[in-house]
């Protein structure tokens, strides 16, 4: 008779006790031990949360090495199915090694669940038939759990689901991440002093009426943002470091058309607009270029206009469209396609965390028919999904890279531009960490190219991603290892620093309505000289919708306190020794840039906060 030691941790999230009986059976290349029921000194506390519980299981004869194990639970009579959060297994064979099963997952049924030991295991190296046989069947299952949906035509698709509650648990909100986003979600009104006005459908009398609304919930940044909102140099600013800092590009050649001269913009010849400027529009009597040299509110409604605009391109390119859609492209395929032993599951299954519920969220009550942004955005529905149409069409592989994106803009040597400073030593930082991880798992291209795991990945995402569009240079499949790498980091880049970078400063730089207005109310001017305060205040959007939008983008930007930032990885997918350095330089690295951006910050008046490793989630979380 031999004995194995069994330890089993139970997660420290909420609710993830149970108090029904927990059956283990132990698979090994030599046999396999019997069901056994742990039951122990603790009794029913062994699997509270955050319990460590060690048990003993006896088999005649050694079972060889370990391959997986089973586990399952059932309820005792009387009581009533629980859901039990799990967090890993460790089992110490007769001969002294110690295997240990990453699980992480919630137990809701009565279903034999299988796990394999932490050891990362490629598909093609899988040589035992359990091992094999438990990683069909898991992939067959998640095939039924995660299925794809096509939710408007010319978008990336996304996953199917009824209802929060029909996703599978184990990409479900924590219990603490529910509560908060729906107490924030419905007490934002509540919370920013602005309940009663969301049903005021007045225009703004005066300024001051939107600085009285305003005065309740302010950032260091969004006081700066009204203090300095009507200021040129402010306005070109938030192209490089405010939300949306990937429509800015560098201009080569001035339109055949463009009716404007050096003398009109620079009339004391300081520069040129061969230098300084790029304008695409056909010119009219009634369709004005508006210059600073023109009347204060000509001017001011002019640059309006556009803040207005790319609002909208920001929202639904530079936020939806290129973090949160991607985001849930790449976690269906990667649940649909890789088991939980791949190396790139544990990889990147951190990076998914909440995504598949938030998405669905923001479907439900943003994008909507009754959705807050197409009933009070200035798209509205239908312009809504043609400038999401729009976006697609012009979505590339290039763009999604960062140092491919910042050279094809030819912003290398803008000047504080942080956005790019931080972005590109955050992207280097990640590459780093990918490149030492997949260069332990793959040492030759051939072993890329024999992965048919990884090869149904990156096929899914370009079919149901980049609807099988091969002009976006997406790979269809990958024959080298450096082309995993690339891809790899950006998913991890967008999923985190670019997500970070275009949704953490919404109400910094949205709170305060006149400096990114929603919706406009009246159509530009086509005269000059016809601007005044009155129009410009007739031109913004009406009180309840100045309201709503400020409460969405304090929903939007508030983190949640179980926030996870990048780098951390609370539970332990890779246990070999080289990985867990690897990922131990990792965090280090991100720690020391967030030193050097802060020291940077403490210098500049408006800090660039956005893509501070420390304030980065490691997932599109919110």
């Amino acid at each position: 008779m031999v004995r194995y030691k069994v330890t089993v941790f139970t997660g420290d999230c909420l609710n993830s006790t149970t108090l029904n009986n927990v059956f283990i059976k132990l698979v090994g290349t030599d046999g396999e031990s019997d069901r056994k029921w742990l039951v122990g000194l603790k009794g029913a506390s062994s699997f509270v949360r955050g319990a460590v519980s060690k048990f003993k299981v006896f088999c005649s004869t050694s079972l060889g090495n370990l391959v997986l194990i089973e586990l399952d639970k059932k309820s005792l009579p009387l009581f009533l199915e629980d859901a039990w959060f799990c967090a890993k297994v460790e089992v110490k064979s007769p001969e002294g090694d110690i295997y240990s099963f990453p699980i992480y997952r919630w137990i809701t049924d009565t279903k034999v669940h299988r796990f394999r030991d932490g050891k990362a295991l490629r598909v093609f190296e899988d040589n035992h038939h359990l091992g094999r046989y438990s990683r069909q069947q898991e992939i067959q299952q998640r095939e039924e759990d995660y299925r794809w949906d096509a939710y408007a035509e010319g978008i990336p698709h996304s996953m199917k689901a009824e209802n929060p509650s029909s996703l599978p648990y184990e990409v479900q909100f924590s219990f603490t991440k529910t509560t908060e986003f729906l107490y924030t979600a419905s007490t934002g009104l509540t919370e920013l002093k602005l309940k009663g006005l969301d049903n005021c459908k007045k225009k703004w009398d005066n300024i001051d009426s939107i600085n009285r609304v305003f005065c309740c919930k302010k950032t260091e940044i969004s006081e700066y943002v009204q203090e300095h909102w009507k200021e040129d140099a402010f306005f070109g600013y938030q192209f490089l470091n405010g939300v949306n800092p990937i429509l800015i590009q560098c201009c080569t050649a001035l339109p055949s058309n463009f009716p404007v001269t050096d003398d009109m913009v620079f009339p004391h010849g300081q520069c040129s607009l061969a230098d300084e400027m790029k304008l695409k529009q056909n010119p009219s009597d009634d369709n004005p270029i508006f210059l600073p040299t023109d009347s204060e509110y000509d001017w001011l409604i002019a640059k309006t206009f556009v803040r207005s605009a790319d609002f909208n391109h920001h929202q639904l390119n530079a936020h939806l469209l290129r973090t949160h859609l991607l985001a849930e492209v790449f976690a269906v395929s990667l649940l649909r396609n890789v088991p939980m032993v791949h190396p790139l599951y544990k990889l990147l299954k951190p990076h998914t965390r909440y995504t598949l519920q938030i998405n669905f969220l923001a479907r439900r009550l943003l994008i909507s028919d009754t959705g807050a942004f197409t009933q009070f955005a200035g798209s509205g529905g239908e312009g809504m999904f043609t400038i999401l149409q729009r976006s697609v069409s012009s979505l590339t592989y290039s763009s999604l890279c960062m140092p491919d994106d910042i050279a094809e803009r030819g912003l290398e040597a803008v000047p504080n531009f942080f956005y790019r400073d931080d972005g590109l030593k955050v992207w280097d930082i990640i590459h780093r960490f990918v490149q030492g991880m997949l260069s332990y798992y793959y040492k030759s291209d051939s072993e890329v190219q024999e992965d048919s795991e990884l090869q149904k990945w990156i096929l899914d995402i370009f079919e149901h991603g980049f609807l099988s569009q091969a002009e976006t240079g997406i790979p269809q499949r990958f024959t080298r290892v450096t082309e995993l790498v690339k891809f790899v980091t950006m998913v991890i880049f967008a999923c985190s620093a670019q997500h970070a970078a275009v949704n953490s400063g919404q109400y910094d730089y949205g709170g305060w309505m006149p400096n990114t207005p929603i919706s406009l109310q009246l159509p530009p001017p086509t005269t000059k000289g016809t601007t005044s305060e009155a129009t410009m205040l007739a031109t913004f959007p009406d009180v309840n919708v100045t309201v709503q939008g400020m409460a969405t983008m304090w929903l939007l930007s508030k983190q949640s306190s179980d926030f996870v930032p990048l780098g951390q990885y609370p539970e332990d997918h890779f246990t070999e020794e080289i990985p867990r350095k690897i990922l131990k330089d990792f965090q280090m690295e991100l720690e020391d840039l967030s030193l050097v951006i802060r020291a940077r910050n403490k210098r500049l008046e408006v800090p660039y906060t956005y893509m501070d490793p420390a304030q980065v989630e490691n997932s599109v979380a919110i």
